[in-house]
């Protein structure tokens, strides 16, 4: 039996995560890698769409927590799960960002077995 893969849209600056992050995924998602916030406003306004999101918080151009706030205000994208990734542990960030509409926030460093645990486990609340 053949099934879809979910789409996985990959938010990040760097480009040694974003190609750790798509090796690590690509077997399981469909995998869309955009730069910065304002890179993936425009693929989703151009009516693509994801399963998830992994966003970093320190971007160019538009940064997580704007991303957040303008995703968030588009009705088709209220519920869609949102994981952001930053260098930083500042409390104030993490409430920011899920205050904001983020499902999870997990600190760079960080194991990609885990977030896609995370990943995983939003996608189960969301599809029931």
């Amino acid at each position: 039996m053949y099934t879809l893969k979910k789409t996985l849209l990959i938010i990040d600056d760097e480009p040694a995560i974003r190609l750790i992050l798509e090796h690590y995924f690509a077997s399981e998602y469909d995998v869309v890698l955009t730069a910065n916030g304002q890179e993936a406003l425009d693929w989703l306004h151009q009516g693509h769409a994801a399963d998830a999101i992994v966003a970093d918080y320190e971007m160019p151009r538009l940064n997580g927590l704007d991303f957040i706030r303008a995703l968030r205000a588009l009705p088709a994208y209220e519920s869609v799960p949102l994981l952001m990734l930053s260098g930083t542990d500042e409390t104030s960030k993490k409430i920011g960002c899920l205050r904001a509409g983020a499902d999870d926030y997990l600190v760079k460093p960080f194991n990609p077995e885990e977030l896609e645990i995370r990943i995983q486990k939003v996608l189960a609340r969301v599809s029931v």
